[in-house]
């Protein structure tokens, strides 16, 4: 499974430019590639990123967590989210499982990998605690 240029030239705005909040990324079986399938503006929250996922079809994301320390300090950190819910189809689970590592490798400076089946594997005090 390829990666697009558009898919990581996305990547690369949200990790250096802040340009986007997330970026969620679809598997396109005709062109066997990796493609983005939307992307959220720096305004927008986690809730509306989560709320962003398809409900019954696997996706891959990237989200862009700010947080403050305990030290009073701001920092931002890459998640690298699979989502996969239980109602999607078999052939979907089975594409994104086998297709993650390839396309995972194309994204440097991610900082941590999440895998959800349900928005409660990544609830945000879930994505705060592994960023503190």
């Amino acid at each position: 499974m390829g990666v697009s240029d558009h898919s990581k030239t996305m990547y690369v705005e949200l990790q250096r430019r802040k340009v986007h909040r997330y970026v969620i990324f679809k598997i396109d079986e005709k062109k066997r590639e990796v493609v983005v399938d939307k992307t959220g503006s720096p305004a927008e929250s986690y809730e509306d990123f989560v709320a962003s996922l398809p409900e019954s079809d696997c996706r891959y994301a990237v989200f862009d967590f700010d947080f403050v320390t305990s030290e009073n300090c701001q920092k931002s950190k890459i998640f690298f989210i699979t989502w996969s819910p239980s109602v999607s189809p078999i052939r979907a689970k089975m594409l994104y499982a086998t297709s993650k590592e390839r396309f995972r490798r194309e994204l440097q400076g991610i900082h941590y990998e999440i895998q959800a089946t349900d928005s409660t594997e990544m609830d945000p005090d879930i994505i705060r605690g592994h960023a503190n």
